[in-house]
């Protein structure tokens, strides 16, 4: 491959490149003889790998909890288009057991949904005990996206404010854990990770139409979202901020300030014997030759 291509291909895998040699550093500090202690304020000269490692581990310690008390958690992370949502919530999930904790992505409402109460495909995700349900994107959809770009009428709109913090009073009365995250980011690094997706065919994909529309909408979102904050920001149910300008920031403070959010106990690891192999009792493989494997490029 010439010079002037390969150099090419390489800026566009950039960020897989990183984020392949993130996983392949995490992976060195995944052992199960280390303490690594609670979330604390990290020094000036902290790590990004060494903090995101230790934070994993007690996300691995609170999943246990979870499961052994039958904890119902639930997380939603809403904010400004390529504020880095998609990246803390790998971070958070790629330790942890998915039958444990589990995304919940949901795509555009059928035409039955739409028929339905407003709430009531997102009542279907909800965790059952000892379950962590992380919503990128949720039901406040509607005081977002569906206002700003009239996908819901003024009267529902309304309504879905007066509903939202009863509907959340109800799911923290129900024994429901709620942690509510808005990820903010300027107009400056929006738009400079806006020009990276649109450059890069590996990011492309994450640049939807709706996402180009909502910069000619810049200001309609701020004042959407300032009244979603000012009728569903409860003592109860707070929105917590993070500052997503710098997204390795962001993902060590969004973790670490969740752990903090639910009280949980180190439980002692089960001891795993792995028992002996069944003797082959004359058992003998089918040849190579009469199965199909896959080619062997590499």
């Amino acid at each position: 491959m010439p010079r002037k291509r390969r150099n090419q291909v390489s800026a566009k895998a950039g960020e897989v490149l990183a984020n392949i040699k993130e996983e392949v550093a995490l992976e060195r500090h995944w052992t199960l003889d280390k303490d690594q202690g609670r979330p604390r304020k990290a020094g000036k000269r902290y790590k990004y790998i060494n903090e995101l490692a230790r934070l994993q581990f007690e996300l691995i310690k609170l999943q246990e909890w979870v499961r052994l008390q039958g904890l119902k958690v639930v997380v939603i992370f809403e904010g400004r288009d390529a504020a880095g949502k998609g990246g803390v919530i790998r971070r958070i999930t790629e330790s942890l057991n998915p039958r444990i904790c589990r995304v919940v992505a949901l795509g555009t409402p059928t035409e039955r949904q739409r028929g339905q109460w407003y709430f009531q495909r997102y009542v279907a995700e909800l965790p059952a005990r000892g379950e962590i349900v992380l919503f990128d994107r949720s039901w406040y959809n509607r005081a977002g996206v569906e206002t700003v770009m009239g996908f819901c009428s003024e009267t529902e709109h309304e309504e879905f404010l007066r509903a939202a913090p009863l509907f959340e009073d109800m799911l923290v009365r129900s024994g429901i854990v709620l942690i509510k995250y808005w990820f903010s980011v300027n107009d400056e690094e929006q738009e400079r990770r806006f020009q990276a997706r649109i450059r890069n065919p590996i990011k492309r994909w994450k640049l939807s139409p709706m996402d180009v529309e909502s910069r000619r909408h810049w200001v309609d979102y701020s004042r959407a979202k300032d009244l979603m904050f000012k009728r569903t920001d409860r003592a109860r149910t707070p929105w917590h901020v993070v500052d997503a300008d710098d997204k390795k920031r962001a993902r060590l403070n969004c973790i670490a300030h969740l752990l903090s959010q639910i009280p949980y106990n180190d439980t002692p690891s089960v001891e795993v014997d792995l028992p002996p192999r069944q003797p082959d009792d004359g058992y003998r493989r089918p040849r190579k030759s009469t199965q199909r494997y896959v080619p062997e490029l590499y």
